[in-house]
């Protein structure tokens, strides 16, 4: 009989092979790293997108976020001047209040600037006398347009000029002059208004006036009437803003634990151990795979084409989506459960419903609670996107002040907002998932 050698293994040979192949992974990856970076590089066209940049509009962004222009405005038609916050109308200045640094007369405004720079508006003629540069004057006309006393070939970077424009920006006030109307913005550090508007009796109180202060109003005492002046404050609108974020919670507060409702017995369909027909299964996990697979504003657009905007709209986006996501997760937990606990339930004589009850349920809790809760934290802050389109919520306002373009202010405003709300929410599930699941 005829054995077959066995056949010696080359340990040193298989060592090099596997030192080599390490080696060339080693390298290859990199290199395929850098060539996907390289791709992208060009692809995205990232060098043009830094020579497409406007840093003086991405500087302009920014300032304006924690701070507010005053606008001295002139309507080159009618020769009326206008002084006020933002350009608001609710925020106009009359003869009263003017700031400081503002004199009007007849058809003529002078303006003093932090810096010691002057801007003085006579009729169709503005001239700025810039520190260290000199004086820009500019006349407009309905004829010539617009005119400078400097050279348009030998402008510094700060000045742009056209003869239908001409625009000036310093570090203490921007000049801007169409045929249509002369505008100088003036920037100063704050929120201006946010506290009272100019029709307010408590405009330019301080808390120490309003707290131990005489009556400013006679009507109202002093608490109750900043109360509510700054709570109907038409500018900020305060009250809107805290009934948006209310609307933002119970979003997705209805979102989460109607998804969570939902999925919990849908999970048993999916779960191997429990939904023994393989049909049911299927039938269940691509019911979940439909429902997490649309994303949630996809979700959002087709429900209020359906049933038209509002913060109903919604929470079902954020439920339909949820439903899908927890019935996987509440599945994949019944798969794990300890199958012993729930023949100690049945031993006793329990049926199947209480066996889920007593065997199952409280084995699943602390994964339940804790999912539930975590996407309850995201959802707060998918609810803010979602609400820009449904038209609820602090999105909604969000979106309102983006798309005026000037009031970035208030977009800090919210998104500041949104983020303490978001911190809020983490603070309370946290605490609640101790209390309910470590029971701390």
């Amino acid at each position: 009989m005829n054995f077959a050698a066995n056949t010696p293994v080359d340990m040193h040979a298989r060592a090099k092979a596997l030192i080599a192949r390490k080696r060339v992974l080693a390298f290859a990856l990199p290199l395929i790293a850098l060539a996907y970076f390289v791709y992208i590089f060009f692809a995205f066209d990232l060098a043009g997108l830094a020579g497409r940049m406007r840093w003086d509009n991405a500087v302009t962004l920014v300032s304006d976020t924690y701070s507010y222009k005053t606008h001295v405005e002139r309507n080159n038609r009618t020769g009326e001047i206008e002084v006020a916050v933002e350009g608001e109308r609710k925020g106009t200045y009359d003869a009263t209040n003017y700031p400081a640094w503002v004199k009007l007369g007849e058809d003529a405004a002078a303006i003093t600037l932090d810096d010691g720079g002057t801007i003085e508006i006579a009729g169709d003629v503005v001239r700025y006398d810039v520190p260290g540069f000199g004086v820009i004057e500019a006349t407009q006309s309905r004829a010539e347009g617009v005119t400078i006393n400097l050279d348009p070939a030998a402008l510094p970077d700060w000045i742009s000029y056209s003869n239908t424009r001409l625009m000036v920006t310093t570090d203490a006030a921007r000049l801007s002059l169409t045929k249509a109307r002369t505008e100088v913005f003036v920037y100063e550090f704050g929120w201006e208004l946010f506290w009272f508007t100019l029709e307010s009796p408590y405009y330019g109180h301080s808390i120490s006036d309003v707290l131990f202060g005489a009556r400013i109003d006679p009507s109202r005492s002093n608490l109750t009437g900043a109360w509510q002046d700054f709570w109907n404050n038409a500018i900020w609108r305060h009250g809107d803003t805290a009934w948006a974020l209310f609307e933002t919670v119970l979003m997705a507060f209805l979102g989460t634990f109607g998804a969570a409702i939902i999925a919990l017995p849908l999970a048993f369909l999916a779960a191997r151990n429990f939904a023994p027909l393989v049909a049911i299964r299927m039938a269940a996990r691509r019911l979940f795979d439909f429902l997490r697979g649309v994303d949630g504003l996809i979700w959002t657009i087709l429900l209020s084409r359906a049933f038209g905007p509002g913060p109903l709209t919604g929470a079902l986006a954020i439920l339909f989506t949820d439903t899908g996501s927890f019935g996987k997760l509440f599945s994949e937990a019944l798969e794990n459960v300890d199958e012993k606990q729930i023949e100690g339930v049945a031993s006793t004589g329990a049926k199947p419903l209480q066996r889920y009850r007593f065997g199952v349920i409280p084995q699943i809790v602390p994964v339940l609670l804790s999912q539930v809760l975590y996407f309850l934290e995201s959802n707060t802050r998918s609810a803010t996107i979602i609400g820009a389109i449904t038209g609820g919520g602090i999105g909604l306002l969000l979106t309102q002040a983006m798309i005026t373009q000037k009031d970035w202010e208030e977009v800090s405003y919210y998104i500041v907002l949104v983020v303490l709300l978001v911190m809020a929410m983490d603070s309370f599930s946290g605490w609640l998932r101790r209390k309910l699941i470590k029971g701390d």
